[in-house]
């Protein structure tokens, strides 16, 4: 089933390729939306597809990434929109 999800990613989460490994991962799974950083030092992604492909990019971004430091990952869930055809960087 399709669903969307927004997620707010703090921590020590900008200037440490965090945007760009979720967006080489959300294209691996198939998944379209945006990862941008925001003024107060949090990263916001919003993601649409497969509900298990985007569980599996959560996991991702609370265990696999590298550099970053994730400290908490809020998710707000919501019926699919079909907003995005790709995933993109801001």
């Amino acid at each position: 089933m399709k669903k969307t999800v927004h997620l707010r990613i703090t921590g020590h989460v900008q200037g440490v390729g965090l945007r760009y490994s979720v967006y080489q991962k959300a294209v691996s799974l198939g998944i379209a939306g945006y990862a941008e950083n925001l003024y107060d030092g949090s990263v916001e992604v919003v993601a649409e597809g497969e509900e298990e492909s985007i569980k599996e990019l959560i996991n991702f971004i609370k265990t696999g990434l590298r550099w970053a430091k994730v400290d908490n990952v809020e998710e707000r869930w919501s019926d699919y929109k079909g907003e995005y055809r790709d995933f993109r960087i801001y």
